[in-house]
């Protein structure tokens, strides 16, 4: 697997391509009129991202009608010797549908556990913890 990064200014913008041939705008958002995500900002939609391909495709394969997906991706740092890594993660994952409460939970379970390869680069470093809504309300175990 390989990306590669073109700066787009003189400042700090640059354009991530991957495989896809898609630019995706990073920039340094501390900076004013940042155009892109930052870095960081990017490792949480990519655990995002990770997890719900993996959901999609396991409510797909039961049937479930997902009528809307959205998720929420929180990350808390600390301070390392200047660097601000993040400490842990949390995943809210918001489903609309008709969808079985059991099968929601499960399949963010099987993402986190078995098939998120963004998340599980992060364990046991960096705990990422999720939780599950289903038509506005929390889905509890």
């Amino acid at each position: 697997m390989q990306v590669t990064l073109q700066r787009k200014n003189d400042d700090y913008l640059f354009h991530g391509i991957g495989k896809a041939g898609v630019a995706i705008p990073i920039d340094n958002t501390s900076e004013e009129n940042a155009q892109g995500a930052s870095p960081m900002e990017l490792l949480l939609m990519g655990v995002g991202a990770c997890s719900a391909i993996d959901v999609v495709a396991i409510l797909k394969k039961q049937r479930q009608q997902i009528d809307d997906y959205s998720m929420e991706v929180n990350g808390t740092r600390h301070e390392v010797e200047g660097a601000k890594p993040f400490k842990a993660m949390e995943v809210v994952i918001k489903l609309k549908g008709d969808i079985d409460p059991a099968k929601a939970l499960r399949a963010a379970e099987l993402s986190f556990t078995k098939y998120c390869s963004v998340s599980l680069t992060f364990e046991p470093q960096v705990p990422v913890s999720y939780r599950v809504e289903l038509n506005g309300s929390p889905i509890q175990e």
